[in-house]
């Protein structure tokens, strides 16, 4: 059939042809692009009305858990007085 020549060459193709693919797919710029293309997709950048909206709905239930608590600390302080 072929002889020894041939299987040298197959070995040498079984051989080159991971250790390239691993080469060229884990090039730093590469996989460098990859990540930040994967990342934005997953965690998009922050919009400022977002940010803006996210802030005024934690101060609005703030001011809310502040009332209630002002208002439960002034009945502590009727029932202490009677």
């Amino acid at each position: 059939m072929g002889g020894w020549a041939l299987e040298v060459g197959k070995m040498a193709l079984y051989m080159t042809f991971p250790v390239a693919m691993f080469h060229w797919f884990n090039q730093p710029e590469y996989f460098e692009k990859w990540v930040t293309e994967t990342k934005r997709q997953i965690y998009p950048p922050e919009n400022k009305k977002d940010r803006e909206d996210l802030n005024n709905c934690i101060r609005s239930i703030r001011e809310k858990r502040d009332i209630e608590l002002l208002n439960a600390l002034k009945e502590l302080e009727k029932q202490e007085k009677k």
